[in-house]
């Protein structure tokens, strides 16, 4: 189950979008209505959190994305953490 976040939509000029969260299934169709009001709804795009990662064999491919300034992902061999 995934959690959405829906605003509801504005029906007079001026008026501010109330934001809530729904949870439900990806396979589920959007809300058009919010379940508590009725008043119409659409839902909102955000990053979220997603998990991203680059194995260490493709970590120095001319593929691989661009590293910013200073990253420390190619700086040659990693050393352990002093413990």
């Amino acid at each position: 189950m995934a959690t959405y976040v829906y605003e509801t939509i504005p029906e007079q000029p001026g008026e501010t979008p109330r934001r809530f969260e729904f949870v439900q299934s990806m396979k589920d169709a959007p809300l058009a209505r919010d379940p508590a009001t009725g008043v119409r709804v659409r839902r909102v795009i955000s990053g979220g959190y997603g998990l991203m990662g680059v194995s260490e064999k493709n970590s120095t491919s001319p593929a691989a994305a661009p590293c910013a300034p200073g990253c420390a992902c190619h700086a040659g061999p990693r050393i352990p953490p002093v413990s």
